[in-house]
């Protein structure tokens, strides 16, 4: 099966959450083979998960004082701060025969691809064990490298891949972060409760690409291996090919929605439609 790859680039975090839902839509409606995308953050930011509730779990005052701009994803999932780090999306519709459709076998199947590509590089990522019962999002912690979830990638018992998902139509749009190094201080001082211990716990928990390796690695490196992951693992062809014209058009369009106030502060679920209202 062949797979349109979309090369690493920056953008900002609005950019970023626009080009991931208009892939995923036009991929859906269009039932297009899947896409595969690498990109990083030009600015840092956080984003936080859909169901998340800014006001109680972001030190908003921080970010804005500290120049991190705030976006809300339409994946579930708890905040990230993004910094120096590769993030990759996989948007995929009914076309795509290679996953099922359960979310929890999705995460694995994308996991395993993952932990296959960072294996190349001197990486031992296991898949994390489904936790022991359900955890209301109200008892999960504010930041998502806190706790590994079911099928998520730890390195020696650390978490190095936060992903998050949303499924419509048929089709779903996955997105993660591999962090490429970890400031717990930071993470810690812009999300979750203000504990003295917050930052120490992190430290303990989060692992990083070039805080595991010996030698460093470039993002370039990362994503290349990356993409051989899901080859090898999938047996899929990776062809390089831009934007169509209606995804630039309609990522312009969305743009607007993840840098208001509104989105923010009270999403509000969109139409799921071709030229749905934004």
């Amino acid at each position: 099966m062949i797979w349109r790859l979309l090369h690493y680039r920056s953008g900002d975090a609005f950019e970023n959450m626009a080009l991931d839902e208009a892939v995923f839509r036009e991929t859906v409606w269009n039932n297009r083979p899947p896409t595969l995308r690498f990109y990083g953050w030009r600015n840092p930011a956080v984003s936080i998960g859909y169901f998340q509730d800014l006001d109680k779990e972001i030190h908003i005052d921080l970010c804005r004082a500290a120049g991190v701009d705030i976006v809300r994803r339409i994946t579930g999932g708890k905040a990230v701060y993004h910094c120096d780090e590769v993030t990759y999306a996989l948007a995929a519709g009914r076309c795509a025969s290679l996953f099922p459709d359960d979310i929890y076998r999705t995460y694995e199947i994308v996991s395993r691809c993952l932990a296959r590509g960072l294996y190349s590089l001197g990486i031992d990522a296991r898949l994390a064990a489904a936790p022991p019962g359900a955890v209301s999002r109200a008892q999960r912690p504010s930041c998502c490298f806190s706790v590994p979830f079911g099928s998520e990638l730890l390195v020696e018992g650390k978490k190095i891949c936060g992903s998050a998902q949303t499924r419509t139509h048929g089709g779903f749009l996955q997105h993660g972060s591999l962090l490429m190094r970890f400031d717990p201080e930071k993470n810690a001082a812009l999300m979750g409760p203000r504990d003295p211990d917050a930052a120490r716990t992190l430290q303990s928990r989060v692992a990083a690409v070039n805080q595991v390796l010996a030698a460093p690695v470039s993002v370039e490196a990362l994503c290349q291996a990356l993409q051989r992951g899901f080859v090898e693992e999938l047996g899929i062809r990776l062809v390089p090919e831009p934007l169509t014209p209606a995804e630039e058009s309609l990522a312009a369009r969305l743009v607007k929605k993840y840098a208001s106030e509104a989105w923010t502060r009270r999403r509000k679920k969109d139409a799921f439609a071709p030229a749905g209202p934004f």
